[in-house]
C-alpha cells in the first residue's frame, strides 16, 4: 500500500455527510497526511422552475447565501481540524455535477484517499435518487472510504 500523503473529505454539510468527518480526521492525523476539505456548489447556470426561468439576481442571491453557509460550514471543520493538530486546507468547487466534479478534484489535487458520508439508499430511492458516493467510488481515481449513516443522520 503507497503511503497517504493527502486525504480528501467531500462533504455537502448534511448529517449523513458529517459522520464521515471524524473518520478523515483520524486517517490524517494517524497518516500524517494533509487533509482536504472539500465542498461542490452548483454552477450559475441558467434554473428553470415549472417553466420559468429565473432571473441572475435571484440566482446570485441564492448562491450568495449558499456560498456563505459553506464557508461558515467549512471554518467549523476548519478549526475542528486546527485543533486536532491536522494540516488542512479547504476547498469550495463550482460545478454541475458533484460526484464528476469530486472525483475531478482528487484527480487534480492528487488524492490518496477520498472519505464521504453516504445515506445508504438502496433499491427505488437509489435509483430514483442516485448516489454521489456509489458514482464517486465508481470512478474515483484512489481508493474510496464510504461511511454510511443511520436514517437520523447518525453514525451506525
Amino acid at each position: 500500500m503507497r503511503d497517504i500523503t493527502r486525504v480528501i473529505y467531500a462533504s455537502d454539510f448534511s448529517p449523513a455527510s458529517l459522520v464521515a468527518f471524524p473518520h478523515a480526521l483520524r486517517i490524517a492525523k494517524a497518516t500524517g497526511a494533509e487533509l482536504t476539505i472539500l465542498t461542490v456548489l452548483p454552477s450559475p447556470v441558467a434554473l428553470f422552475i415549472d417553466g420559468g426561468y429565473v432571473p441572475q439576481n435571484v440566482w446570485d442571491e441564492l448562491y450568495r447565501g449558499a456560498r456563505a453557509q459553506a464557508d461558515k460550514e467549512m471554518d467549523a471543520l476548519l478549526g475542528e481540524a486546527v485543533k486536532a493538530g491536522v494540516h488542512v486546507t479547504t476547498s469550495i468547487v463550482e460545478g454541475t455535477s458533484p460526484a464528476d466534479d469530486i472525483v475531478h478534484t482528487a484527480g487534480n489535487l492528487k488524492a490518496d484517499l477520498l472519505v464521504l458520508g453516504t445515506h445508504g439508499r438502496t433499491g427505488v430511492a437509489r435509483f430514483f435518487l442516485g448516489s454521489v458516493a456509489a458514482r464517486v467510488v465508481a470512478t474515483a481515481p484512489c481508493p474510496v472510504l464510504t461511511v454510511r449513516a443511520e436514517a437520523n443522520g447518525e453514525q451506525p
